[in-house]
Parts: C-alpha cells; structure tokens; sequence
C-alpha cells in the first residue's frame, strides 16, 4: 500500500516522580503519495512528537507508521528530515554538505557531482557550492538543508518549522521554493509550522492539532499550495477564502490557548 499511514498512534512519555504525560493520544492520517501536508496547533500538542515518530527518532507507546507498506522501525533514508536550523556540517563546504548523502551510500563521484550540481542549480546555489556554510546567510544555509534532504531521494521529506528562523522576506521566498521543489519532485511533504499563514501557503492539506492530549481537532483541504506553484505568494494571500479560513484557524488556537492558560491557573 502506497503512501504513508499513521494509524492509531500514542505516545506516553513517563516521568521520573511517576507521572506521565500523554503526547498523543490516537492519531490517525493517511497522506498519499505526493501530498503536502501543514501541521500547525498550540504549543504542547505534539507536534514535534509526531514528526519525530514518522522519522523513526522515536518509537510510539502504541500505534505504528507505515510508509509504501513497511512498518517504520527507525531512522531511515526513506525518509528525509528538515530542521529549524539546518544541522549542517560546519567543517564542510556546500557541496560536501550535499553530497554527504550519496557519499555514504558509495554512489560512484560521476553521479554524485551530477546529482548536486543539479539540486544545487534548483535551490540557487551553484555560485556557492565551493563556500563554507559559517559564510552563507540563514536562508542559504536552509536550501542548503533541502538541497542535502532531496540529494538522499527520499520518498517523504519532514520539515520541523524549517523557516521559522528566518526574516519575513527570505521567509517567504523559501515558501516559494518549498513549493516548487514539492510540484517539481513529487515527493510527500510534511511540514510542522506555528505560522498560520504558512500553513495555509504550504498544505494542501492541513491538521489543526489540539493539546492534552495531542489529537487532531480538525482538517481541511485547500487549494492555496497549488495557486502558490505559479501565482506570486502575495496574491495567493488576497484569493478568496484565504481570510476567512486564517481567521478561523487563528481562533481556533487562540481557544486552546486560552483554555490552557486556564487550567494552569486552576492548577496553581
């Protein structure tokens, strides 16, 4: 079976004065191949916790993920990972930062120089390939990170707030990146974000997550990241219903939050 399935996933994570707290609690998403999927809620509705789960960084208390059929077991170049700030080499060059990948799977040096040249023409960086990473910008160094992620061929890329660092307007250029390398690649994309706004940008499909447990409250489907392939992204902002929708999303989380903050205060 194609595609990746979270199927009746929990995670528990016990402590050590004999609590627990319930990260998950029954999550379920089926993504065919292809998609992309944003994935945005309150903080501590494990957001991150599921994330790490498809990537195999942790195993779930119960559930399980599998991708095109296989139970995931961990960690695997199936699955390529997109950090907040790009956990790139620093004692390596552009090129080597890309060409890890390929390295560590003996690809002959033909293919690889091959392969990076091409990846690193897509992300705008074939003039930097020779530079060192400490001597390129945040928005560099994160296509960079994708370019490294694509160099594995990975049949699902996970983006953990991989732009959430960045200045509003390199911010935005790499949504439209982002965007391109998905329709260009095909690949299936999962990307964690607190900015509504990029969740609506980035998800043809996305999950609204609501904490205590982490659940998924609500999902919808969206034409926006297709518009966002051809259409400058500002306009994409103006088109109808994107207003309406980010206003509901906002207020919804702002609910959560609010509800939080009072059973803390009911707490203390």
């Amino acid at each position: 079976m194609d595609g990746l399935h979270i199927e009746n996933l929990s995670m528990r994570f016990d402590l050590p004065n004999g609590t627990h707290v319930q990260a998950l609690k029954d999550v379920s998403i089926e993504l065919n191949t292809g998609e992309i999927m944003s994935v945005l809620g309150p903080s501590g509705c494990g957001k991150t916790t599921l994330l790490n789960i498809v990537a195999g960084f942790l195993a779930p208390t119960d559930g399980q993920v599998r991708l095109n059929g296989h139970v995931v077991t961990g960690p695997d170049a199936e699955r390529g990972m997109v950090f907040q700030k790009g956990a790139l080499f620093e004692w390596m060059n552009v090129r080597k930062n890309v060409d890890f990948g390929p390295r560590m799977k003996s690809m002959p040096k033909k293919q690889r120089d091959e392969i990076v040249d091409h990846l690193l023409e897509t992300v705008g960086l074939q003039d930097f390939k020779e530079k060192a990473v400490y001597e390129l910008s945040g928005g560099m160094q994160q296509r960079v990170a994708l370019a490294r992620c694509l160099a594995n061929d990975p049949d699902v890329i996970l983006m953990d707030e991989p732009l959430g660092a960045l200045d509003a307007l390199t911010r935005e250029k790499m949504q439209g990146l982002v965007l391109k390398l998905w329709k260009e690649t095909g690949k299936t994309v999962v990307l964690i974000t607190h900015s509504v706004e990029e969740a609506l940008l980035l998800g043809e499909r996305l999950l609204v997550m609501a904490p205590r447990p982490g659940r998924i409250h609500k999902e919808y489907r969206l034409p926006f990241a297709d518009r966002g392939v051809e259409a400058d992204l500002r306009e994409v902002k103006k088109s109808e219903g994107f207003g309406e929708t980010r206003e509901e999303i906002l207020s919804m989380i702002w609910e959560m939050e609010e509800e939080i903050m009072g059973r803390s205060e009911t707490a203390a």
